[in-house]
């Protein structure tokens, strides 16, 4: 299993808590965490954005080397009496210990630790779902467009002697990202000022952040004339289309003869997109892309690296709009038959790619005469000298 997949360990999970406390955006901690950013949000929106509290033993509780002394003594005969003079316990609490964990002959003291750790989870229950009439009142409240906090302070004053009929903003608001919580309606969200869906750090900030904006990005509006007419052949455009499971597959689509080449990529970053890109343009004849045309995706924010690597010119497309691409966003609709919506394309190898890439260059197409993409790409390599 892969880092990306198998779960985040204890230390990672504080650290991923610790980051959000520190006001840092979901892409920087799934960075730093070399994690996708649904998995940092899946997290943080089951707890509502509030770390949960530390886990602690009771000190009235057994410990794991009482366990393990009371595991040895029973190995050697021992009575729960003596048992419990032993590690200063009462009887009774011993014979109870053993009894719930498998009694003399299955009593093992690391098994008995992890159970006694799992049973002792008590998630305290939320105070609007112990008093129906104040979870009512809030819901009639937030649905009237009131702020979690002005519902606070008017039931204070309205109740200054009733602390039943009190509750603080900040449980309202939990109440309301928590879902599991099965309190507050999800749809009463809509009536809040900010459309967020969990707690926030009050240090949280995009200023800095260069969001959606790439350095240096060369617009699609400075392409030569050349390549706009398809005139000039080894221009190339190209996409990421995505699959489920935060799964994606570059598309790459030469302009002239609508060649395609398909490169698997394990993760949407621009470290691994640019190395994925390289590798793929270095297995065409030298010369044969000489630009490539992409979306405004900043998964080719590193666009220089790859231009230096490659010696291909990367131009950008205008904001959201896909027909600046057109032969590639055509390409990537029939590509559909084959990754049909929903499709977990991480599970298929490159060379599974490289035979569906094969299957849509030997088909003819209308606009090339009904010829197809292999037939024109070897014409132009036949004809470069």
């Amino acid at each position: 299993m892969s880092r990306m997949q198998r779960r985040l360990s204890y230390a990672e999970k504080a650290d991923l808590w610790a980051r959000w406390k520190r006001g840092e955006s979901l892409s920087d901690i799934a960075r730093a965490l070399e994690r996708v950013p649904g998995t940092v949000f899946h997290i943080l929106a089951t707890h509502g954005g509030v770390a949960p509290l530390t886990r602690r033993r009771s000190r009235l509780a057994l410990s794991a080397m009482e366990r393990e002394e009371i595991s040895r003594a029973i190995a050697s005969g021992l009575s729960f009496r003596e048992i419990g003079r032993r590690c200063r316990r009462a009887p009774s609490t011993i014979s109870r210990e053993v009894r719930r964990h498998g009694g003399r002959a299955g009593y093992r003291a690391a098994l008995a630790d992890a159970q006694a750790w799992r049973t002792a989870r008590r998630p305290k229950r939320c105070r609007l779902a112990g008093r129906p009439s104040l979870c009512r009142i809030v819901a009639e409240k937030l649905a009237a467009d009131w702020s979690p906090q002005q519902i606070a302070g008017w039931l204070k004053l309205t109740y200054p002697d009733n602390a039943a009929m009190q509750v603080s903003h900040e449980t309202i608001y939990l109440s309301l990202f928590v879902q599991s919580r099965g309190v507050l309606k999800k749809a009463l969200l809509k009536h809040l000022r900010r459309r967020h869906t969990m707690r926030r750090s009050r240090h949280a900030t995009t200023a800095g952040q260069q969001r959606g904006q790439i350095v240096d990005a060369v617009s699609i509006r400075e392409r030569p004339a050349e390549i706009e007419d398809r005139a000039v052949p080894g221009h190339w455009e190209g996409d990421l289309i995505t699959g489920a499971h935060n799964s994606y597959v570059a598309t790459l689509v030469e302009r002239q003869s609508r060649y395609l080449l398909l490169v698997h990529v394990s993760r949407k970053d621009t470290d691994t997109v640019v190395r994925a890109l390289t590798r793929a343009v270095k297995t065409l004849p030298q010369g044969l892309m000489s630009s490539l045309t992409w979306d405004r995706g900043t998964e080719l924010a590193a666009h220089t690296r790859f231009t230096v690597a490659t010696d291909v010119r990367v131009y950008f497309c205008d904001p959201q709009s896909p027909w600046q691409r057109g032969s590639n966003e055509n390409t990537n609709g029939l590509l559909r038959q084959y990754f049909p919506t929903g499709t977990d394309v991480s599970t298929f190898s490159q060379a599974h790619l490289n035979a569906v890439a094969r299957r849509l260059n030997c088909r003819p197409r209308k606009t090339l005469g009904y010829k197809t993409p292999a037939t024109m790409l070897a014409e132009i390599v036949a004809s470069t000298p």
